[in-house]
């Protein structure tokens, strides 16, 4: 006779999410704060009394089986309805409080989010921000972050998207460097110039491709952070492509064939779909992305 399934507690739910999120026992043992070898006998005991296989065991880690898919959805909606119990009983109705963690471009992360999020956390000081500036796309499924600010909309996975602005890009060098190179007067002539980029093979978004844009066949100084990229123009090492949002971060930069030559991209907002009915990061994310789209046309209009 097939054994019936019990009911779990909240405390087995969050030990099947950190799993389920880290994939592995040791990287759940330290989001809970207990020892891997503890977490294993808890996911144990949790498969016993649902009577089910909820992760399939493998050398690259823990993965979901089918009824660990079906009681993520399940745990996720506890764990919100939970926050939400939490949040309510605090009296805590326009006081925002607790960790949020925002995964982003570096670009994004350097020039644009410091000020956002210091303009959110005075308003609610309550309310603990990260940035995680990293360069590739956050994995939200794995509870990297609470938000990914992206330059594409993903195409899959449990998320929800909003477009939050479009910004602009241009041409630039440093005024020390145009002084004595060859004179750039159509996009032809980028060629004969030390172009500065992306690490060709560590581009993690085609959004972010720019060497097509301008006909350039190399970069002669490359870097996966825009850091590094200003860092070379400030040297006055050759053109680049940068965010006009980080130019009044950069003095001696230049705008180089402003009238012909520009480019345009967008950010978006992507959170866990799980997170739609969660009221405290509804309010946190609409305050990220009005506080960006101001950001971004302060900055611009000083570029």
């Amino acid at each position: 006779m097939q054994r019936q399934a019990m009911d779990p507690d909240w405390d087995d739910l969050r030990v099947f999410l950190a799993v389920a999120r880290g994939e592995s026992l040791s990287a759940a043992g330290r989001v809970l704060k207990r020892d891997p070898a503890t977490v294993g006998r808890r996911i144990a005991r949790l498969e016993e009394a649902m009577g089910a296989a909820l992760f399939q065991r493998a050398p690259s880690g823990y993965g979901l089986t089918v009824a660990g898919e079906r009681l993520l959805a399940h745990a996720e909606a506890v764990e919100q309805a939970v926050a939400q119990g939490v949040e309510a009983l605090s009296g805590a109705a326009d006081r925002l409080t607790g960790q949020v963690r925002i995964g982003a471009p570096d670009g994004c992360a350097n020039f644009l989010l410091p000020r956002v999020c210091a303009g959110i956390r005075a308003r609610h000081p309550g309310l603990d921000m990260q940035i995680v500036a990293l360069p590739r796309v956050v994995n939200l499924s794995r509870r990297e972050a609470d938000f990914a600010i992206t330059v594409s909309p993903p195409a899959a996975g449990r998320l929800t998207v909003q477009k939050i602005t479009d910004y602009h890009l241009h041409l630039v060098a440093h005024r020390d460097y145009l002084a004595t190179a060859r004179p750039i007067e159509r996009l032809e002539d980028v060629a004969a110039h030390p172009v500065i980029g992306y690490i060709p093979d560590m581009i993690f978004d085609a959004e972010l491709d720019y060497l097509a844009e301008i006909g350039a066949e190399g970069v002669a100084l490359a870097s996966n952070a825009v850091s590094v990229q200003l860092g070379f123009l400030r040297e006055a090492a050759g053109l680049g492509i940068a965010h006009d949002f980080s130019l009044p971060f950069v003095p001696g930069l230049q705008k180089v064939l402003a009238g012909t030559f520009s480019l345009t991209r967008s950010y978006y907002l992507v959170r866990h779909a799980a997170d739609a009915r969660n009221g405290r990061l509804h309010r946190v994310g609409d305050m990220i992305a009005q506080g960006l789209r101001a950001e971004v046309a302060r900055l611009e209009a000083m570029a």
